[in-house]
């Protein structure tokens, strides 16, 4: 099966199109640098906000996995958010209808979803916000006839680029260079996916997924100190201290107005040391 599939230049991107390969099907790696890669197979260039672009390079595919998306806790312009991630599901809505293609996998975020115990998802920051404005705007789409299935990773780590969508890997490196502070909400649960197999699930969903069905790809939920207990006993780094809640606030609050005064990120959101304790 032809397949185009968005970001793929992303760190879980990379991984759908790898896991396409050897499925048998034949990926075709869309992102606005996709050529300039290093990817195998073909490329094409282009961005998500362009309805146009997604169009000609869905031409011949009998499905696209949509996993492109602003991953990151901050911008100076948080409208780059709602282009990316609400606004470019949107436009492959659009290219798909207008080149009837019959499958469409969604790669959303558990954090479009509710916490434990909640009704509905809370928007700490704006990936979160968009990525559960891109779910309402999945579902409805859904409910008028789109051939769309959901999928929801957990926390994706494993090898690879030390990207944003890699988070879990840039801690491990920071802490063991000596660059992590320390650890905010250490015995908060989170539902870890190794990256390879996201990706697996994403062909799954491909291959058999229902249409108009949701899944959720993780593991148990499991400590965030358990990771670097795991790191400890393989390279006996020590474990990071523990970061106050009060204090990572004050941080982040200092963060944030040096980033506006200066257009350089954030170190620490104030959104950020919400989820990180949730």
């Amino acid at each position: 099966m032809r397949v185009l599939v968005t970001g793929a230049t992303g760190y879980l991107g990379r991984a759908i199109v790898a896991a396409l390969d050897a499925a048998g099907h034949v990926p075709v790696a869309f992102a606005r640098k996709a050529s300039r890669a290093g990817l195998t197979g073909e490329t094409v260039d282009g961005d998500v906000r362009d309805a146009t672009a997604i169009e000609r390079a869905a031409a011949g595919c009998a499905a696209i996995c949509h996993t492109a998306a602003l991953v990151a806790v901050w911008r100076r312009d948080p409208r780059e958010f709602d282009e990316v991630n609400v606004g470019g599901l949107a436009n492959v809505l659009a290219a798909a209808r207008r080149a009837r293609i019959p499958r469409i996998v969604y790669t959303s975020s558990f954090m479009a979803l509710p916490p434990t115990g909640g009704e509905a998802p809370q928007p700490w920051n704006d990936y979160q916000r968009t990525k559960a404005a891109a779910d309402r705007l999945a579902g409805r789409a859904v409910a008028q006839g789109a051939p769309l299935v959901r999928l929801y990773p957990g926390v994706i780590y494993g090898p690879g680029p030390l990207t944003e969508g890699n988070l879990v890997g840039r801690m491990v490196a920071d802490h063991l260079a000596g660059r992590l502070p320390g650890l905010l909400g250490a015995e908060c649960r989170w539902s870890y996916a190794f990256v390879q197999d996201v990706a697996a699930g994403h062909v799954a969903a491909l291959e058999r997924g229902r249409i108009g069905g949701r899944y959720q790809l993780g593991g148990e939920n499991v400590r965030q100190m358990a990771i670097f207990e795991i790191v400890r006993e393989l390279t006996g780094a020590a474990l990071p201290r523990r970061i106050p809640a009060a204090a990572a606030v004050l941080v982040a609050a200092a963060e944030e107005l040096r980033a506006l005064l200066t257009g350089r990120p954030p170190l620490l959101t104030i959104g950020t040391v919400e989820i990180l304790q949730r």
